[in-house]
């Protein structure tokens, strides 16, 4: 495993005070005045901010700290209790994100985070310049901060030593990363108020990962996505990193992208994943139980106005900022969920020297598998991210359901058996993920 991948996760007990953000002239999102595409249908000065959650969470122990520092509402009162109880997870108090705010989802989210810099071989898309290195990176709702760790040690097996990270997010349950030796700061901030706290051309690498559960679709998120252009300085390259919500069957043998990427394929080829090209062959998903997750998942998230789909809409977003973003390019994977009928039935019939080349390579190949013990665990990996997802998205998945506990628990555990126990993830059930990147002009 590259040294990058090997890092040391400290909690966010010893975390300095959060930084808070600039309000002088701070704009939020009403979402009760937007229409389903985003469009603003009526103006709304005069809405009152929601609260920033501001108290840091004991990561080890998964429970707020009683040594926290509070942050202070804009018109100048405590909030002394950000977090709700509900289901028995923790909760952002009236604001929009459906994920729980706990030490399980904090779990879920960095395994999320390793699984795709492990298919894409590293925690960037982009090449550093070493005719203009990096100094200054930020990174957008930045969760634990694990991106920030992971990226620092790639930029310093790069030689780029001399980088300074800045974390953003609502709730500081960011890691102490300088106690990894990083030059880090946070910034407590709520995504929904704009201007971001930060200077114009500001950075010089602008990360925004995983946004699609945070930001609405339409007027919003392209607000976000101006802050983030603003920020950046000239010449400076915005990375968006994101995963698709709802679960597609890629089709057997799919053909090699067109001029395909000799590293990117070779790449994909080790992990046992497949990059997605326009000629990709998708189904609508074969599982029982990931249909209706699907169906459940799409519903959920339309009410709430967040993309299901947003590797979808991601290029042609950036495509549309001709005046400002130059140079965008794309690196998208399926992943499997498991060993699929199809590669485990044509690997007998394969003669050795025609294999994928992961097969015949320094990872010793599991029994009767087609996939090597390094593939096998990237695409379990993969499974557990869905699994986790739809468990942490269970009360707004019950809803729409109109299942009672009882039916949902007996709805879950036939799940986890049928995916767990029984492979029934094996008709090309994938996880699609990407990473977009261009430079400002």
């Amino acid at each position: 495993m590259a040294e990058w991948m090997m890092y040391r996760y400290a909690g966010s007990a010893a975390n300095p005070p959060p930084i808070l953000p600039k309000t002088a002239e701070a704009k939020q999102w009403d979402l009760t005045t937007t229409d389903a595409l985003g469009r603003t249908i009526s103006a709304s000065s005069t809405a009152s901010p929601a609260p920033v959650a501001s108290v840091p969470m004991d990561t080890a122990r998964g429970s707020m700290s009683s040594a926290s520092t509070q942050s202070v509402k804009d018109d100048g009162a405590v909030l002394s209790n950000p977090i709700v109880l509900r289901h028995g997870r923790r909760y952002l108090r009236d604001l929009p994100y459906p994920l729980p705010c706990d030490l399980p989802e904090l779990q879920r989210q960095n395994l999320h985070t390793l699984l795709v810099a492990s298919i894409f071989g590293r925690p960037l898309g982009s090449t550093p310049s070493p005719q203009n290195p990096p100094k200054k990176v930020l990174e957008i709702a930045c969760g634990s901060a694990y991106w920030s760790s992971l990226c620092h040690a790639y930029l310093t097996d790069l030689g780029y030593e001399d980088v300074s990270f800045t974390g953003l997010d609502i709730v500081p349950l960011a890691a102490d990363l300088r106690l990894q030796g990083i030059d880090w700061r946070f910034v407590q901030h709520d995504l929904r108020k704009i201007p971001l706290p930060f200077d114009d051309d500001e950075f010089d690498i602008v990360v925004m990962k995983d946004l699609s559960m945070v930001v609405p679709n339409g007027a919003p998120t392209q607000a976000v996505l101006d802050e983030a252009m603003r920020v950046l300085k000239s010449g400076g390259t915005l990375e968006i990193w994101e995963t698709d919500h709802l679960i597609r069957s890629i089709l057997p043998h799919p053909p090699p992208p067109p001029g395909k990427n000799p590293t990117e394929y070779a790449c994909a080829v080790s992990t046992g994943t497949f990059l997605i090209s326009p000629i990709t062959p998708f189904a609508d998903v074969q599982n029982k139980y990931l249909q209706d997750s699907n169906m459940w998942i799409q519903e959920a998230l339309d009410k709430r106005k967040l993309c299901t789909t947003p590797c979808a809409r991601i290029s042609q977003m950036l495509l549309q900022e001709t005046e400002t973003l130059c140079d965008v390019e794309n690196r998208r994977v399926a992943i499997p969920l498991g060993e699929l009928r199809w590669e485990r039935d044509g690997a007998a019939d394969r003669h050795p020297s025609k294999r994928r080349g992961s097969q015949t390579g320094k990872t010793r190949k599991t029994e009767g598998s087609s996939l090597n013990e390094e593939q096998a665990a990237l695409r379990y990996t993969a499974l557990l991210v869905v699994i986790q997802m739809i468990e942490s998205l269970e009360p707004l998945l019950k809803e729409v359901s109109g299942k009672n506990q009882e039916e949902w628990q007996r709805w879950w555990g036939s799940m986890m058996t049928n995916l767990l126990e029984q492979k029934g993830a094996s008709s090309g059930e994938c996880l699609e993920a990407g990473v977009w990147w261009c430079r400002k002009v």
